[in-house]
């Protein structure tokens, strides 16, 4: 049972730091658990390492502020201070760091008096794919003694600590993240007013992908796979779509490679939008090529919205996804592989619906939200209550 705060003082604060506040899995996954979590149990305070986008508008929540620290103009011993100012100030119960630039945050909070500090791991960028290279493992070790718990959000994570940062696994929880059941759902017709006019029709076969267009996510490899469906011709070529939603980077490059290879116009990239629950609706079959993953919030919200996933064979992903019940895997990179399974899913609506069916019923009994808050919840309060 939860703690209520029934004699009337302040909730304890929770200061949570994060490298930058913008669309991302991660930050997504911050915000849900913020709006979630029942006000009288704690106040929360963003700190971005670097800096925030307008991503912060999705918090409901009036009272939780967001703090840019810009590293990067800065400087380390700067950004350090001005944690240890803050910690000094604000007094919060629990400092919650996330991933490599969080770990900055720590020694600055011990030394302002900050009572507990909890760090999550959530995957790794390109130039640490398999979390193999030394240095990040040797600062990850260095900074244990500072940190009270762990918590990582997928299993293949929590090995990754307790087998090369030697962790030991009684102070870790894996803790998966949830996506609002409620929000994401299968859709019982196709929105029309979500995709451009013309772009497709009630025979077409919409293949989507979202995410943030950076190298990780590798989305050059499903557009590709998509295009060599594409010029085959026949039923199935003439009649697939592809649609990849998100910003970043590389957004300009991959649109010059959808014209290069001539799919213009069987392809959709706007950019960022706000109603992701709506193009899930419009998409048959959700692909997911990143070259890594912790625990992709995206596949989680395809699920709920009753989605075959077909996926990369990495990280959080093998934990998230049934093979043969809910989606498919391929290697990264692999593109036969993946415009096989393209085909494969367009050729046999029977098998898109069975596995769509059980990939609902997955979310919503493994990964839904109120789970996962739940989890963090009960991490805080054991910290800020049991002791």
């Amino acid at each position: 049972m939860h703690r209520v705060d029934v004699t009337g003082s302040t909730p304890p604060l929770i200061l949570h730091v994060i490298h930058h506040l913008l669309v991302g899995g991660m930050e997504n996954g911050l915000i849900n658990l913020i709006n979630t979590m029942p006000e009288s149990s704690f106040r929360h305070i963003i700190v971005c390492i670097e800096d925030f986008s307008d991503f912060r508008q999705r918090l409901v929540r009036s009272d939780v502020r967001v703090i840019a620290l810009r590293r990067s103009s800065i400087g380390v011993m700067k950004l350090r201070t001005e944690i240890f100012h803050l910690c000094r100030n604000l007094r919060p119960m629990i400092v919650h760091s996330r991933n490599m630039s969080g770990l900055d945050a720590l020694l600055p909070a011990r030394i302002a008096g900050v009572k507990y500090c909890v760090h999550s791991e959530h995957g790794w960028d390109i130039d640490n794919l398999n979390g193999e290279k030394w240095k990040p493992v040797v600062l990850r070790r260095l900074h244990s003694p500072l940190i009270d718990h762990y918590i990582t959000v997928s299993k293949h994570l929590k090995k990754y600590l307790v087998k090369k940062v030697a962790i030991t696994a009684s102070r870790i929880t894996q803790i998966y993240n949830g996506v609002d059941t409620n929000r994401f759902i299968p859709a019982r017709f196709k929105p029309s007013n979500v995709l451009p006019l013309n772009f497709a029709d009630e025979n077409s076969i919409v293949f989507g992908s979202v995410g943030r267009i950076q190298p990780i996510k590798d989305q050059k490899t499903l557009v590709h796979a998509f295009a060599t469906l594409s010029q085959k011709g026949g039923n199935i070529g003439d009649k697939a779509r592809l649609v990849i939603v998100g910003d970043g980077p590389q957004l300009s490059a991959l649109r010059d490679l959808v014209d290069l290879l001539g799919i213009k116009s069987k392809t959709w990239l706007p950019g960022a939008i706000s109603n992701v629950q709506d193009v899930m609706q419009v998409i048959d079959v959700f692909v997911l090529p990143s070259l890594a993953e912790g625990i992709s919030n995206t596949i989680l919200e395809a699920m709920a919205s009753g989605l075959p996933v077909i996926a990369t064979r990495v990280g959080g992903n093998l934990e998230l996804v049934e093979e043969k019940q809910t989606g498919y895997f391929f290697d990264p990179g692999d593109i036969q592989s993946l415009v096989r399974l393209l085909t494969e899913y367009a050729a046999n609506p029977s098998l898109r619906y069975s596995h769509a069916q059980r990939a609902r019923q997955v979310a919503i009994e493994q990964f839904n939200l109120t789970k996962m808050v739940k989890n963090y919840q009960d991490i805080y309060e054991n910290l800020c209550f049991s002791k």
